[in-house]
């Protein structure tokens, strides 16, 4: 397991949101957060932050967990499908 390392805290404040997410890629994710012992918040925000800085958000470990969690949950999407999904009813 990577390592987190904080030099100091900093206290945000949080909101509640109604982010709709596909299935099988929520279920990865909240997989990887007990993996980490977090929050699924905490993980979509680290992920997040990574992104807008234009950095990687995981290391090769990481990289291995995340794709036994996406054979595990069935999730078969890429960063390709990204913007071609459409919902079901």
């Amino acid at each position: 397991m990577e390592k987190w390392y904080f030099l100091t805290m900093v206290t945000v404040k949080r909101m509640q949101t109604g982010l709709r997410i596909e299935r099988n890629t929520l279920k990865v994710l909240k997989g990887l957060a007990e993996y980490f012992g977090i929050p699924l918040g905490e993980l979509v925000e680290g992920i997040v932050l990574h992104a807008f800085e234009g950095k990687a958000p995981f290391g090769a470990a990481t990289l291995a967990r995340i794709d036994q969690l996406k054979a595990v949950y069935d999730l078969t999407l890429s960063a390709a499908d990204a913007h071609t999904l459409t919902e079901t009813s």
